[in-house]
């Protein structure tokens, strides 16, 4: 069965809630399975006055019976504490678009008098059930043997240096710093950056990279443009509020070079087939190529501002600024987590289509009997073939 999911909720109301279908039985699994990257999800470097009120954690209502999942879908849902200051009373008008937000075009689409079950929808407040959802994802996928993780490399213009850091030591040393970034000098000049953005009354956008290891050869596949695994990572990642831009492997930097610098030789090392390098980020072909999976996302600048920009007044039809909606100055730190929440998804879902199964237990063999990067896996003899021979009419 493929992962699916629905979330529901709005930034203001009661609580937010999720349902998740198709993860396995057997998976041992509590709340605090998911409190953990909840409690990552609100990281404080760079957030408004709301990380300071909400303080999230799950309830799991269904799907997990002793401790373990069921295979029944999962109800997830967070309670939203900020509710009660606007439960029963009256709220003023919300008039004034915000540039770069879905405000206007979600009023024109939907024929609302007032922009706020926009604004409360579209907020990235809803991006808490998604990681509830990715975490139960990343616990069914670290049963596996993959390991999801991810860091800042840039906010503003601070940039990391990663050159002497193995991938596991960047995962490591960002989980420790509130940054997200494993560079501890680039993480001196982001909160530096950050500061002077908040005394600016202004925001901040940035670069995360995300990475998956431990994945098995041949999940996605070629042979449609929607079983293509870089495709749906792609729609998983730019499905986040306020992500604009996404990149597997060196595909920017490989758009510069020649084809014969641009990819990665394959080796042979005894039976193994191996390579040197990762260009292609794990992936050729819309397939896992057994190499660590990499991407990196741009997150741009939030449209929300102290400093108010130039809109227009939609009820009165005059020339306004902005009014100011609680909201961060520079979000990225806390998005890593959103960003491996949405990979994980897509990631266990490609597991399953791949392996198929019930229940753990019964997934847990058909992975070790997969075919790896090796000379006798190929199963190639060398003997021409005969394609599409014409049929006798």
């Amino acid at each position: 069965m493929p992962i699916r999911f629905l979330t529901a909720g709005e930034s203001h109301g009661p609580a937010m809630t999720a349902i998740l279908e198709g993860i396995p039985a057997g998976i041992a699994l509590c709340a605090e399975d998911i409190n953990i990257d909840l409690a990552r999800r609100q990281i404080t470097l760079g957030a408004g006055g709301r990380m300071r009120i909400e303080q999230d954690s799950v309830e799991i209502l269904s799907g997990v019976m002793a401790g373990k999942t069921t295979g029944a879908p999962l109800t997830l849902m967070v309670i939203n504490r900020d509710h009660g200051k606007w439960q029963g009373k009256d709220v003023a008008a919300y008039t004034t678009p915000r540039p770069g937000h879905a405000d206007l075009n979600g009023v024109l689409k939907y024929g609302y008098n007032d922009i706020r079950p926009v604004l409360e929808r579209a907020s990235a407040r809803e991006t808490v059930s998604r990681v509830a959802i990715g975490a139960v994802c990343r616990k069914f996928l670290a049963e596996l043997g993959v390991q999801i993780g991810g860091y800042v490399i840039a906010i503003g213009t601070a940039s990391a240096n990663l050159e002497n850091m193995t991938l596991t030591e960047r995962l490591t040393r960002a989980r420790a710093d509130d940054t997200q970034c494993p560079d501890p000098v680039a993480a001196e000049a982001i909160r530096a950056q950050i500061a002077a953005i908040m005394q600016a009354r202004d925001t901040l956008g940035g670069i995360i990279e995300v990475a998956a290891l431990g994945l098995p050869v041949g999940l996605g596949s070629h042979v449609q443009a929607d079983r293509r695994l870089d495709a749906r990572i792609a729609a998983a990642i730019m499905s986040v509020q306020a992500i604009k831009g996404v990149e597997i492997g060196d595909a920017f930097e490989n758009s510069h070079l020649p084809g014969t610098r641009a990819h990665d030789p394959i080796y042979r090392e005894g039976d193994n087939l191996v390579r040197t390098t990762n260009r292609a980020g794990g992936l050729e072909g819309g397939m896992t190529n057994g190499m660590p999976l990499l991407l990196r996302a741009a997150m741009k600048p939030i449209a929300t501002t102290l400093t108010p920009q130039p809109t227009v007044d939609l009820a009165s039809g005059l020339p306004t600024q902005t009014d100011y909606e609680r909201s961060d100055f520079c979000p990225v730190p806390r998005a890593v987590v959103i960003l491996e929440a949405v990979l994980a998804v897509v990631l266990a879902d490609a597991m399953l289509e791949k392996l198929g199964g019930d229940s753990l237990d019964e997934i847990r063999p058909r992975l070790a009997q997969l075919r790896q990067a090796r000379l006798t896996d190929a199963q190639l003899d060398g003997r021409p073939q005969r394609w599409w021979e014409k049929a006798d009419d």
